[in-house]
């Protein structure tokens, strides 16, 4: 309790590859490293197959914070994964600033199958920085 106030943990949407990401995210929980409770993942072939749509869907139903956990330099598919990722970050955070959502409440870096660690990381850095940001505050429907 603070103040009165219940302190939530942000609720965080991972989106991860199969083969590179997974791995490396099941590995932090079979090692039973700590990081919030409050993720959860959705698994895809590749990492730039994320949709910058999806990204704004979840946001503006509720949840904190999305990480796109990027193939990098490791993807089956295409040798420039990363490249494609990181436009649709971008893409998705100037379509967040124009509704007011904070760019910060989308991050992207690459997780390896072995990448235990810097998963656990990632996940409660940035779990920090969403309670620093607080609260969504989206427009109002209809509201000019």
């Amino acid at each position: 309790m603070d103040g009165g106030h219940e302190r939530r943990l942000p609720r965080i949407l991972v989106f991860s590859t199969n083969t590179i990401s997974d791995p490396g995210i099941d590995l932090a929980g079979s090692r039973h490293l700590h990081y919030p409770a409050s993720v959860s993942t959705i698994s895809l072939p590749c990492s730039s197959g994320v949709r910058p749509g999806w990204i704004l869907h979840a946001l503006e139903r509720g949840l904190d914070g999305v990480f796109i956990a990027s193939d990098g330099e490791e993807c089956a598919y295409l040798p420039d994964c990363a490249g494609r990722t990181s436009r649709v970050v971008s893409r998705a955070q100037e379509l967040m600033a124009e509704k007011g959502i904070e760019p910060p409440r989308l991050r992207m870096a690459a997780v390896c199958s072995v990448c235990a660690e810097p998963f656990a990381k990632y996940m409660n850095e940035f779990a920090e920085a969403l309670q620093r940001l607080g609260p969504k505050r989206l427009p109002v429907a209809g509201a000019a």
